[in-house]
């Protein structure tokens, strides 16, 4: 995944968030109930904080040369779809089930920021420096 990519795919999602955000506040203000409105906005937040993350990693990848970059920004592509995906549907659909695949998102959020980590020990290890 180049640099480029994932800046795209970045901004796509904080697209993506602010319209879902906005969106939550404003359209669905009257038709959810509070405790689902919560949930949307619980997966806008999420999906807002690791879109960051991804330009975060998208900044790395000049500096630090590892797999385990484009393997932290799969996994936090993967966390945003499945994490804020099955919360948004739960919130609109009121399908409960689709909370119990929600902490499978949640997991590859933290197998993401363990792989970022792991990149940026593994760089520092070879006697490079990030900054």
């Amino acid at each position: 995944m180049t640099q480029r990519h994932l800046i795209i795919l970045a901004a796509i999602n904080m697209l993506i968030a602010v319209a879902a955000g906005a969106f939550g506040a404003h359209a669905l203000k009257n038709m959810l109930s509070p405790e689902m409105l919560t949930i949307w906005h619980t997966a806008a937040s999420y999906q807002t904080s690791h879109a960051l993350g991804l330009f975060g990693i998208a900044l790395l990848i000049p500096r630090v040369s590892s797999i385990w970059l484009t393997r932290s920004a799969i996994a936090m592509l993967t966390g945003i779809a499945i994490f804020s995906g099955s919360l948004y549907l739960l919130a609109v659909s009121g399908v409960r089930w689709l909370g119990a695949i929600t902490p499978i998102g949640g997991l590859a959020f933290l197998l993401a920021w363990a792989m970022l980590a792991w990149a940026a020990y593994r760089d520092m290890k070879s006697g490079t420096t990030l900054f």
